[in-house]
């Protein structure tokens, strides 16, 4: 019964003259309290499976990969315990010693740029994918 009343109000808005529908527009503003956005400012949306949303993807999202540990183990285990607080130091020292490893998967830029940035400080070799 909704979907009946629904499409009469349609039908009924596409009959109006732009003038009118822009009335129509600002009076519904009015009594509901809200602005209508300008369809520019809406993002386009992105298909999913295409090689453009895929892309967009892999600028928000990496996985970090420690690709070695380099000289100074130690400072890369100090490191990998900052990022990963629920690593144990005998966990730590086992993904140093057998490189390359995920460190973390699919996690935001940002976080993986910041653990990229500590475990190159540390002496190791990091790889965002």
């Amino acid at each position: 019964m909704a979907k009946v009343k629904v499409d009469e109000l349609v039908n009924q808005v596409g009959e109006l003259s732009v003038l009118e529908l822009s009335e129509l527009v600002t009076k519904l503003q009015e009594k509901l309290g809200v602005s209508a956005m300008p369809m520019a400012a809406a993002p386009a949306p992105i298909q999913s499976g295409s090689a453009e949303g895929e892309k967009e993807e892999a600028k928000t999202q990496a996985t970090v990969i420690l690709t070695d540990s380099g000289v100074n183990k130690i400072a890369v285990i100090k490191a990998l315990r900052e990022i990963k607080p629920d690593l144990g130091l005998k966990e730590a020292k086992d993904i140093t010693d057998t490189t390359p490893k995920e460190i973390l998967t699919n996690v935001k830029m940002e976080e993986a740029n910041s653990a990229k940035e500590k475990l190159e400080a540390a002496g190791g070799k990091v790889e965002l994918k």
